[in-house]
């Protein structure tokens, strides 16, 4: 497949370093002595040894293993614990998930209003900040996280109350953070893609999203069967394209115009031109070449090299 088309890289001259808001991003506050407990038994990653100095990346999913949200989680204080996630989402997740507190001591709310989230990038990232990926760093009431990075640049998500001063650094256009978002591999869920995969789906397991040693969460032997058995046969990929894409978009093989050989799972437009997107795709479809959005003779996409290596099926 030809790559000749492709911008690869930050345009000359464009601001490698910033503040972005993230008005998509919303916050569920869970509260009480068994908060880490409590996820602990409903997410794909391990709360039960969260420490300060850390974050998770994580999937909620449904009985049958297909995620219903992400989130990036950590720790406000001993009996506190964030989960940004997708706005769009975040109703329908808090009202699942308190449905499983019980007689758990965790109570669970929408703290969407009470804080601040911008995305940094480049210099705006904090150098005090550990390069490990997932760490989080205080300064003073913010909590910063290190994210994935994209392009060469470093990332990390802020997060503060509403009242705190916002992050030292330049403006950073939101669309440009979402483009670098797509760039670094690593998917938020999104409504339009509500229960439409199971965390490998979106090279969750090669990203930190899920842990395979902890004890159990709904859907848990289907996200373990689908590593173990090797029964791995979609994975999330970087796709160029000139057309607009968005979540939920059908991608196919020229070979199949009937059916999709993949889902866009989230989408922003290029800087130079044309627009990049993570889709995930069957492995046999990206091993042949010859995509396209829509149908099987709709625009032409391009893929793009992963910016970080696979986990192997086991």
């Amino acid at each position: 497949m030809s790559t000749s088309t492709i911008p690869s890289s930050i345009p000359d001259g464009l601001a490698t370093s910033g503040v972005a808001p993230l008005p998509h991003l919303g916050v569920i506050r869970v509260e009480g002595e068994d908060a880490a407990k409590f996820l602990q038994g409903q997410l794909t990653q391990d709360f039960a040894v969260l420490g300060q100095s850390e974050a998770r990346l994580a999937a909620f999913c449904s009985a049958k293993g297909r995620m219903q949200a992400s989130f990036v989680g950590f720790k406000r204080g001993p009996d506190e614990i964030l989960l940004v996630c997708s706005r769009d989402l975040l109703a329908t997740t808090l009202k699942r998930l308190s449905m499983f507190v019980l007689r758990a001591k965790a109570k669970l709310s929408d703290a969407s209003e009470a804080y601040a989230l911008f995305g940094l990038v480049g210099s705006a990232v904090p150098p005090a900040l550990p390069p490990t990926l997932w760490s989080q760093w205080r300064d003073g009431e913010a909590s910063v996280v290190r994210l994935y990075p994209a392009e060469g640049l470093a990332r990390a998500l802020w997060v503060a109350p509403v009242q705190t001063e916002a992050p030292a650094g330049g403006a950073m256009a939101e669309p440009l953070w979402q483009w670098l978002d797509v760039r670094s591999g690593v998917a938020t869920l999104s409504q339009p893609v509500f229960e439409a995969f199971v965390p490998q789906m979106l090279n969750y397991e090669s990203v930190g999203g899920v842990n395979f040693k902890k004890g159990c969460y709904p859907g848990q032997e289907v996200v373990a069967r689908s590593q173990f058995r090797g029964t791995l046969k979609r994975r999330a990929y970087l796709v160029h394209g000139q057309t607009p894409m968005a979540a939920g978009q059908d991608v196919f093989h020229d070979g199949d115009a009937e059916q999709p050989c993949g889902t866009v799972v989230q989408a922003a437009a290029h800087p130079s031109g044309g627009f990049d997107a993570i889709v995930s795709l069957q492995t046999s479809a990206a091993a042949q070449g010859s995509l396209h959005i829509g149908g099987a003779q709709g625009p032409a996409l391009q893929l793009l090299p992963l910016p970080y290596p696979l986990l192997d099926d086991i």
